[in-house]
């Protein structure tokens, strides 16, 4: 992957500041993946464009990256952070919340 290929930039293009309540319907289907913010959040959604197994295993088993939980869910739920960025690769929403 190159950052400065296509699909990279069409990813940043795609990303975007998001609240709780329009992430909420995706937690309920099961399509919300959290990305840990240690991780570059456009780089996570190229592994996924780019099947790259190996990387997305290895950010799941550092619990970098991961299903949301319903404690997270929760927590946003109650806080409604202002700092919550997401990008879609479907089937799945990435989100992010950033420092």
């Amino acid at each position: 992957m190159t950052e400065s290929s296509d699909t990279y930039a069409a990813i940043i293009g795609a990303t975007a500041q998001i609240s709780w309540p329009d992430l909420e319907p995706h937690f309920a289907r099961g399509e919300l993946l959290v990305v840990e913010s240690a991780l570059d959040l456009v780089r996570v959604a190229q592994a996924l464009i780019d099947d790259d197994s190996a990387t997305v295993k290895g950010w799941m088993q550092a619990n970098q990256l991961g299903a949301a939980s319903d404690a997270q869910a929760a927590d946003w739920h109650e806080r409604n952070p202002d700092n919550l960025w997401a990008v879609v690769i479907r089937p799945w929403v990435l989100v992010q919340e950033r420092a």
